[in-house]
C-alpha cells in the first residue's frame, strides 16, 4: 500500500498549497469514506476540464491543477490522488482506452481514480467532470463512471498504477495549450493474447 500513499514529482502531495487543501477538505469529518468522498467532489466539480472550458495553461502537477484550477481528466486524477494521499487515503491512476469519436479509431486514453475505503475496498472514482452525457458519482460500492466500453477496441484497464504512465506525462508535459493535448491524446495499444 505504501507506493499508494508516497508524494512523487507529479502527485506532489507534500506540496504546502495541496497539503493545506487536503487538511481544509478533511475539516470536520471523521470517516476516510467522507473525506474520500469530499476530496472527490471537490476536483469533479471546482477544477475545470481543460477541454470542456478551452483552458490553458496546460497542467500536468497535482500542485499545478489546483493553483490554475483546471486540468484534463489525467491531471484532475494526479490531483485526486494527491488530495486523498495528504489525508493518508491510499490512491492509484486507473485507464480506460476510448474512441475519441463515435464508435471508430482514433482511441485516447482516459483517466481515474481508485481509492482503497476500509469497508469496500478499491473503488474506482471518475472526477472528470460533469456535462450534458457525463454523469459521476461517489456512491460506494456502485462504481458511477464518466464513460462505458461499448465499442470494439475500447478497454477498461483494471490495474491501478502509484504513477501516471509515460504516455500521459509525456503529452501534459510537451504540450503548450490545451488544443495541442486535444490534438494529441494518448493512447496506448492492446496486446491481444
Amino acid at each position: 500500500m505504501n507506493k499508494y500513499l508516497t508524494s512523487s514529482a507529479i502527485i506532489d502531495w507534500d506540496n504546502p498549497k495541496v497539503m493545506t487543501k487536503a487538511k481544509d477538505l478533511a475539516q470536520g469529518v471523521d470517516s476516510s469514506l467522507e473525506i474520500a468522498k469530499k476530496c472527490f467532489i471537490y476536483v469533479r466539480d471546482e477544477i475545470q476540464h481543460s477541454n470542456d472550458y478551452q483552458l490553458n495553461p496546460v497542467t500536468c502537477k497535482a500542485s499545478d491543477v489546483l493553483e490554475h484550477k483546471t486540468g484534463f481528466c489525467y491531471a484532475k486524477s494526479h490531483l485526486l490522488a494527491a488530495l486523498l494521499r495528504a489525508n493518508g487515503i491510499p490512491a492509484g491512476l486507473c485507464y480506460q482506452r476510448l474512441a475519441v469519436e463515435n464508435d471508430k479509431p482514433p482511441f485516447c486514453l482516459h483517466g481515474l481514480n481508485a481509492v482503497y475505503l476500509p469497508d469496500f475496498g478499491w473503488y474506482r472514482i471518475d472526477a472528470r467532470g460533469n456535462k450534458e452525457g457525463v454523469f459521476t458519482e461517489f456512491i460506494p460500492p456502485v462504481e458511477k463512471l464518466a464513460f462505458q466500453i461499448v465499442n470494439e477496441g475500447e478497454a477498461d484497464f483494471q490495474e491501478i498504477w502509484s504513477d501516471p504512465l509515460p504516455e500521459i506525462k509525456k503529452v501534459l508535459e510537451s504540450s503548450n495549450s490545451f488544443q495541442e493535448v486535444a490534438d494529441n491524446l494518448p493512447d496506448i495499444e492492446i496486446i491481444k493474447s
